[in-house]
């Protein structure tokens, strides 16, 4: 029963990192190239919940509330890099923080005015509502073996973006130098549009999985941000591979912190004192780990040393 427990809440983890590198690794690219702290990221995640709910609940197909939550979404966070966040490239980042966290204002009220106010809950998919047999006899959710499976594709298909194409050798040269990049011809601004619309696809696309597990509800972009910047600082701010890596160990902490804590805190103390203190220890088990990461590599597990 013990390792039936501990392997169900690996799985779980896991499940929880990948859907953070989907968020990290938009946040990453838009931090580590444009170097714009975007506090709003996770409304982008919000929306995409909140729409891939509505398609969901319209038509009855998840998969038709993929293919047009993930653009719809996509194309506000443009249109909203193209109107508002532009305007913030050369501004200090308190004032980007600032601004930010006025668009995550202004999306909360968009969406309490549009949607109820108690949110949307969906089901999940029935063709993905049964469970997959594991050894020590888990019968695990498909639905979070499938979130696991695509969130792996997805690291992958980034890594290959950044590493194996010409977005993504324009992607790395401008997290370097971007003056360099621009005084060669390339249309910095264009480029900083497109990894902006890429970094809220993934967010979108987090939110739309998301949904039939947490619902939709506003303000869910803020309870995930701060644990999506956690990541990112843990990776390496600019690096997808660290994001990646990251985000399984920031899942795993939260995950087997939050279920085997106590029991650890038992051998040594009190029990009635170790479920008292594990739920608030476990809280902070992934903000203790960055501690320690910076404190020993300020630059994250894969950040490169500034010049």
């Amino acid at each position: 029963m013990e390792w039936a427990l501990l392997i169900e809440q690996f799985l779980n983890g896991v499940q929880f990192g990948v859907l953070l590198f989907l968020l990290a690794a938009g946040l990453t690219l838009t931090f580590g190239i444009m170097d714009l702290v975007n506090l709003a990221h996770g409304s982008m995640y919000m929306l995409g919940a909140f729409f891939g709910a509505t398609i969901f609940l319209w038509t009855g197909s998840f998969i038709l509330a993929l293919v047009l939550a993930v653009p719809i979404v996509a194309g506000i966070g443009i249109i909203t890099e193209v109107t508002t966040l532009r305007t913030l490239y050369q501004r200090h980042h308190l004032d980007q923080v600032l601004a930010t966290f006025g668009l995550i204002l202004f999306f909360n009220e968009l969406v309490q005015i549009v949607w109820p106010l108690e949110g949307l809950t969906v089901p999940v998919p029935e063709y993905l509502s049964s469970t997959v047999p594991l050894p020590f006899g888990i019968e695990y959710s498909l639905y979070r073996l499938m979130i696991i499976g695509t969130g792996i594709l997805l690291a992958i298909g980034m890594w290959l973006l950044v590493t194996r194409t010409r977005l993504g050798m324009l992607i790395r040269a401008g997290a370097s130098d971007r003056e360099m990049v621009y005084a060669l011809g390339t249309n910095i601004r264009l480029l900083f549009t497109l990894v902006f619309g890429l970094g809220t696809a993934l967010s979108a696309l987090a939110g739309v999985l998301m949904a039939p597990i947490l619902g939709a509800n506003s303000g869910m972009g803020e309870q995930i941000i701060i644990v999506a910047f956690v990541v990112i600082v843990i990776g390496g701010i600019g690096s997808i591979r660290g994001s990646f890596i990251a985000a399984l160990i920031t899942g795993l902490i939260d995950s087997l912190g939050r279920s085997f804590l106590d029991v650890i805190l038992a051998l040594f103390i009190p029990i009635n004192a170790a479920e008292a203190a594990a739920p608030a220890i476990s809280s902070m088990l992934i903000y203790i780990f960055m501690a320690g990461i910076l404190f020993f590599k300020p630059t994250g597990l894969f950040g490169k040393q500034p010049n």
